[in-house]
């Protein structure tokens, strides 16, 4: 039977030991060591490491094999061993941490049937093999989700579906439901952290050793601070930030993991730091009320977000509109609540961030877009002969139509740049078109009508901006 050592640094962790063939040797013997650095392999007398799984900023994870159960359960155990030369406090952090780990998992896995059970906690102290010293390790054993994270998936099957992703969206929201109403904020939810399970496809929770636990009592309100544990692009400003999370904290990192499902790319290529908005609409397909609820789940300020899991199952599976994002909520929440029902949906009030997220350079694409097309429409109209009333009309619609096409994202990117080089080609080469203007005039025209567009949205959007800042 094979055995791999958890000693940190091991040269060669594999052990093969012949006699642990045989079912009863391997049942009854006491204890087994390395080969290579004396380490005890037997793990609190019963679990058997088999091979590393991964590692970590504060562990590694090894599969391995429970030899006081009958048919020699496989579990999980991880071993806390925090990476690089942490201080005396960070390393206390990274410790009570992993103990808490154990302390959730124990108080809700056995709980809920989509976060892994917890099997044991316990430490391990030996000889250094620094002459004078020890070296103690603490292990935590939780059950063996066997199956496949969504992360890997992503990668092997391509994007995800508006179905598949509906799917990972409601049942992390029954299960985020489950760990808020336990006082319990789990923040860092992100698709390796999602595993589904090749037996019965069901969803699991994973990892929660960046856990936070916030606890109430009559007039005292814990702080509910960040300790700085996250994922880059998961998380939202106030835990980057290291200030109070709440449960919309984790509610956020649950729809930038849709988004990421949905378009295949990181968060970073979703974000636009240059306006501060996610920009990730017009590269996924799905219903409008989904993608509203997304927008709503990624705002900022976590009071205009959905406050609980509960109201945004609500909101999903609701006939009528999502609500609106609060502007001002009468007072500050609180890091976690009671369980409480749902908010009440207003069936008339549209959700705030139901237009689609443009950034600075689209908007002025597409200035430059619609004033070329708008010169060249000019020219058309004029060279047609038409009545001054008949074509300022005529123009002002067809205008109106090229930016509401744009903002319903039906033409975008290259389909701008195609229909520019097609209209001017169209103008340019129809003698109809271009007998009112010379050739010098049906390139100026366009052109200049351009740079207005752009310079005129431009100053628009530069004033709109102060005037929001200030207001």
């Amino acid at each position: 039977m094979e055995i791999y050592c958890t000693r940190p640094g091991c040269l060669r962790p594999q052990n093969s030991f012949a006699d642990l063939d045989d079912t009863t040797t391997l049942k009854t013997i006491q204890q087994k060591f390395c080969t290579t650095c004396g380490m005890p392999l037997i793990l609190d007398g019963r679990y058997l490491p088999v091979r590393l799984l991964g590692q970590g900023g504060f562990g590694a994870a090894f599969l391995a094999r429970d030899r006081r159960t009958p048919a020699m359960r496989t579990c999980v155990v991880k071993q806390f061993q925090p990476a690089g030369d942490l201080g005396p406090q960070q390393l206390a952090i990274a410790h009570t941490l992993f103990e808490r780990e154990a302390e959730v998992l124990e108080r809700l896995g056995n709980k809920h049937p989509q976060i892994p059970d917890l099997m044991a906690f316990f430490p391990l102290e030996i000889s250094s093999q620094i002459p004078g010293k020890q070296d103690r390790f603490f292990y935590l054993v939780q059950e063996f989700i066997d199956g496949q994270n969504l992360e890997e998936e992503l990668k092997s099957q391509g994007n995800f579906s508006e179905e598949q992703v509906r799917e990972v969206f409601v049942e992390m929201l029954k299960i985020l439901s489950f760990v808020h109403e336990n006082d319990t904020i789990h923040r860092d939810i992100k698709p390796s952290n999602i595993m589904r399970a090749k037996t019965n496809g069901r969803l699991y929770l994973l990892d929660f050793g960046a856990v936070k636990q916030v606890t109430q009592s009559p007039g005292v309100t814990s702080s509910g601070r960040s300790t700085g544990i996250y994922s880059m692009g998961f998380a939202p400003p106030e835990q980057m930030a290291g200030r109070t999370v709440f449960p919309s904290t984790d509610l956020y990192a649950l729809a930038v993991t849709c988004i990421m499902l949905l378009t295949g790319k990181e968060p970073q290529e979703l974000f636009d730091a240059y306006s501060n908005e996610w920009n990730w609409r017009s590269q996924a397909t799905l219903s409008d009320r989904f993608a509203d609820i997304l927008d709503r789940l990624l705002l900022s300020t976590p009071s205009q977000r959905f406050q609980g899991a509960q109201e945004v199952l609500t909101a999903l599976n609701a006939t009528s509109p999502p609500p609106p994002s609060p502007i001002s909520p009468p007072s500050p929440p609180s890091p976690i609540s009671p369980p409480s029902p749902p908010s009440p949906i207003s069936p008339l009030s549209p959700i705030s961030p139901s237009s689609p997220h443009f950034s600075t350079f689209e908007v002025l694409r597409g200035a430059a877009f619609t004033g070329f097309e708008g010169g060249l429409l000019l020219i058309v109209l004029r060279s047609l002969g038409f009545a001054p009333a008949i074509s300022t009309i005529a123009w002002l619609l067809i205008l109106t139509a090229l930016i509401f096409v744009q903002y319903r994202r039906l033409i975008e990117k290259y389909d701008l740049l195609i229909l520019a080089v097609v209209t001017l080609g169209i103008v340019f080469f129809i003698p109809p078109f271009n007998q009112a203007f010379l050739w010098e005039a049906i390139l100026f025209i366009p052109v200049f009508a351009s740079c207005c567009a752009v310079a005129f949205t431009a100053l628009f959007r530069l004033i709109s901006k102060l005037i929001a800042k200030f207001l």
